[in-house]
């Protein structure tokens, strides 16, 4: 299979004005007469289901939540990227595209990342005018941050609740549309598979979740806006109920999966504090703006947040500013998250477990007053308090890397389109933007960018050279795909084991932390491909699911999801296996700089590894799409 990334040719900045011009348009009258199918609605699968319908396409919109409201994204706490130098600070499109690059460690395409930047600037103006209420400025202009990653001030925020206010943004533009008939909304509906007709996306299998019912829809183009994989960990940033199985199913129907292993893991987690927790909770990057990250500098084992107030500053060690001190607390995600790990390893961690580092806002409290920093962060410091018990504004936070986001995803061109036609895959749903890390207010950028200002332009091309003839459900394809999706069901229920599907979902997620979190050595990947098969074959023939495949039923749900979790799982092992190198969160202990910093390998992978599955329980092949830098010069990642 040969990968064609349909990067357009010319100037980096140029190559969307003129892929724009040169794509085929399907003209006003004729878009009424073709059907899309959006999976998932969150910023991604909103913000598109309401541009498509508003230039006239008919879009059929599911999500397994009661309302598009409970989409993850509402979760996104601190802010998103865009490169319009309100602050006069040095920002541009250019810099913003060379911090993504460089903050990806070299690992995403350039044409790509270009993109992002130069619509970033469109994204804050359509959600401006949309009513996003972005924090602003005493003169109007709208209030810009830092995040990790960067040395400007570029992250527009609503308080710390910008992904909420952003959803809300795309699910009022997606109403209008739901209200004037052009979208049909399809709540409490988990997508099952991809149906293929005559080598082409024609739609979707689907379960009424309420109750149990399988049914087929048919269009003509399918785009799957569903989300990352982080569940595959158990313990994550993630709700509970965000999963990989509308993604995974694609794949096994062609789509190739890429950089599977790439996954970022966020520095201001609130730490894991038992065996009862079935996720985690972020406090947001925009803390690391105010908060100053520090240890011990000699070990105190369960040093408590209310005593650390007493350890003098001579007795402290302020590890990001003191290694990095042109970035300081400010270094991106991953950089942030391996330091912890490693003052925590040395035993300097602090907390009960010894698995936390403390986020200090004394100092800023002293110099801004406590009324400014509840102007900014009021709401993250409540809510950690409910959590924790600790007040923020007396003694400081508690945090430790956990499982955020994930860079990986299905393998999409330029156009978003996977290596099935007619099937997109748009946010976190592809690999495309984010190389080996992701930095922080990216992941709004992208999902809005996708679907505001790509897909419009791109599926037009696709269906402008496919007839508008509706496909029938009546068809083999969908009844095929619909037998299957009942069979795996009623299998699943069948097995009537003794072992719930927490307990195989925890024991795969503990595996995948210890062998492929933050750091990984090949030894332990083989470990891990050995024990996650046993999980799997485990599961199958022990799995207790009580209930029927024809009712409300969620744990036959979880079930569902889980078993595509412990294939996800087995794929990037193997993904983690074959990239012999560190790069991004990735840690790779055979390859490490002189003083612990990781160390890319740009001769043998500087390229996207996208995975081709071949059936169950068979390898699956990995093709490669290198990555051509005509724009910068790859060199090892420096924050200091």
């Amino acid at each position: 299979m040969k990968l064609d990334s349909k990067i357009p040719e010319g100037p980096l900045a140029e190559k969307w004005t003129k892929h724009k011009f040169n794509l085929k348009l399907v003209n006003p009258a004729n878009k009424r007469k073709y059907d899309v199918i959006v999976v998932g609605t969150g910023l991604a699968g909103a913000s598109a289901a309401a541009s498509l319908a508003e230039l006239g396409y008919n879009v059929k919109a599911f999500c397994f939540q009661d309302s598009p409201r409970r989409a993850h994204s509402i979760a996104a706490q601190g802010g998103i990227n865009a490169a319009k130098n309100y602050q006069n600070d040095g920002d541009s499109i250019y810099r913003l595209f060379y911090d993504t690059i460089k903050g990806g460690d070299y690992r995403a395409r350039e044409g790509n990342v270009y993109r992002l930047a130069e619509v970033s600037v469109n994204i804050i103006d359509q959600c401006v005018a949309q009513g996003v209420p972005f924090a602003r400025e005493y003169g109007g202009l709208l209030a810009n941050r830092s995040f990790g990653g960067a040395q400007v001030s570029r992250t527009f925020y609503a308080r710390g609740q910008t992904g909420q206010q952003l959803l809300l943004g795309a699910y009022s533009a997606m109403n209008r549309q739901i209200a004037n008939g052009k979208v049909k909304m399809y709540n409490r509906t988990e997508m099952l598979d991809v149906v293929i007709v005559d080598g082409k996306a024609r739609g979707i299998i689907t379960r009424d979740l309420l109750t149990g019912k399988i049914e087929a829809h048919s269009a003509h183009a399918v785009l799957l806006c569903t989300g990352g994989y982080g569940n595959v960990f158990y313990l994550s940033t993630n709700a509970k109920g965000s999963n990989v199985t509308a993604a995974w199913r694609a794949h096994k129907k062609g789509a190739l999966f890429g950089n599977p292993c790439y996954t970022q893991i966020h520095p201001t987690c609130i730490p894991v504090s038992g065996d009862h927790q079935s996720k985690l909770t972020l406090m947001s990057e925009s803390l690391r703006n105010d908060g100053r990250v520090w240890v011990p500098k000699i070990a105190r084992p369960g040093l408590k947040a209310k005593d650390a107030v007493n350890i003098p500053e001579s007795e402290r060690d302020y590890f990001l500013e003191r290694r990095y001190p042109s970035f300081g607390n400010l270094v991106p995600r991953d950089v942030a998250s391996r330091n912890a790990k490693m003052v925590c390893d040395e035993g300097r961690g602090v907390g009960a477990t010894g698995l936390a580092v403390f986020l200090d806002f004394s100092d800023a409290i002293k110099r801004d007053g406590k009324k400014t920093i509840e102007a900014k962060y009021g709401n993250l410091f409540d809510m950690y308090q409910q959590i924790t018990g600790d007040n923020p504004y007396e003694a400081p936070m508690m945090i430790f890397p956990a499982v955020h986001y994930t860079m990986g995803g299905l393998w999409v061109d330029y156009n978003l389109m996977t290596t099935v036609p007619g099937l997109y895959a748009l946010g976190e749903a592809n690999f495309s933007d984010h190389g080996a890390n992701r930095l922080g207010a990216s992941a709004l950028m992208q999902g809005l960018a996708d679907g505001y200002f790509v897909i419009p332009y791109t599926i037009g091309d696709y269906l402008a050279g496919m007839p508008n003839e509706k496909v029938s459900t009546d068809r083999a394809e969908f009844k095929e795909a619909m037998d299957q999706a009942t069979s795996r069901l009623n299998t699943l229920v069948n097995v009537k084991g003794t072992k719930t599907v927490d307990e195989f979902h925890r024991e795969l997620g503990l595996t995948m932390w210890e062998y492929c979190g933050m750091s990984r050595n090949e030894s332990g990947l083989k470990t891990a491909k050995q024990k996650i098969q046993g999980i799997k074959e485990e599961f199958w023939k022990n799995v207790k699911i009580l209930g029927s495949a024809n009712e409300l039923n969620m744990e036959l749900e979880k079930a569902n999801r889980v078993a595509d979790f412990i294939e996800l799982g087995e794929l990037m092992v193997d993904d983690a296996l074959s990239r012999a190198e560190s790069c991004g969160g990735h840690f790779r202990e055979e390859s490490a700089t002189e003083d612990g910093e990781a160390k890319r390998n740009d001769d043998q992978y500087a390229y996207v590894s996208a995975w081709e599955y071949k059936g169950d329980n068979q390898p699956e092949v990995l093709h490669k799409e290198t990555l051509v830098f005509e724009n910068v010069k790859l060199t090892q990642r420096s924050y200091k």
